[in-house]
């Protein structure tokens, strides 16, 4: 039997001035158990922050995992920005971007603490605020469009492009990825060969302004990591985006 797995995609950081979701996904072994996790996540970050996309399935639990996930959701969390926190069973890891090493080294260890000993907690945090705020910044809540169905930047794309060109020349020449995201419109696999030519070609369009395609990564997400609820037009659109993530 499967052991339950949960990710929580802390992008908490303030975007301009849209603040973005959490999204929690993953499986658990009941409705009790998932309507705890998303009432301390909802309390926590706030109901409107919270997209859920937690599953109920056949999963085997530790003793006590809800109230151990419960105690885990907790102010450290709140932390990390572009970040995850992955628990498989009584394995957690946390990863994204703090404002300093002291932090760094508390959140990892207020998590920890606030488990029992047979839980183990791997620390990817990096210490990476400044960079990442300037490029946020530059992004704002904007949108780099492509034509439908195709990597193709349209103009307004470019005219953003150039800002973040701009931005990333500020940063030192440290490693930067690029990702690209879609709605769930359509068949998973083709939005993520999608999303990962569209990341090559914001890529490439930086590279033509003068950042070295070096220290440019690409990744494609496809409709793996939403930010807003594809029901709803608004939704698919926000999800349609690219992202950029300070690697180093």
């Amino acid at each position: 039997m499967r052991l339950t797995a949960l990710i929580f995609c802390l992008a908490c950081s303030q975007a301009g001035a849209q603040v973005a979701p959490v999204l929690a996904s993953g499986t658990v072994p009941d409705e009790a158990t998932k309507a705890a996790i998303l009432q301390r996540l909802r309390a926590l970050y706030g109901v409107e922050r919270v997209v859920d996309q937690v599953a109920v399935g056949s999963v085997a639990a530790p003793p006590n995992w809800s109230g151990h996930m419960q105690k885990l959701i907790s102010e450290p969390l709140k932390q990390v920005s572009h970040g995850r926190l992955t628990v498989e069973g009584n394995r957690v890891g946390i990863r994204g971007d703090v404002a300093n090493e002291a932090m760094r080294q508390q959140v990892a260890s207020e998590l920890a603490t606030s488990l029992n000993p047979t839980y183990t907690v791997s620390n990817g945090l990096r210490v990476n605020a400044p960079a990442q705020k300037l490029l946020d910044t530059a992004l704002g809540k904007r949108i780099i469009e492509f034509e439908s169905g195709q990597a193709v930047i349209r103009p307004s794309g470019m005219q953003i492009l150039d800002e973040m060109a701009a931005a990333m020349a500020q940063i030192g020449g440290r490693k930067v990825e690029v990702i690209g995201h879609t709605d769930n419109t359509g068949a998973r696999e083709a939005n993520l060969a999608l999303s990962l030519l569209r990341a090559g070609a914001v890529r490439s369009y930086l590279a033509g302004k003068g950042i070295a395609a070096a220290t440019i990564a690409v990744a494609g997400a496809g409709p793996d990591q939403p930010v807003a609820d594809n029901a709803s037009a608004e939704g698919r659109a926000r999800n349609r985006r690219i992202e950029f993530r300070v690697l180093d």
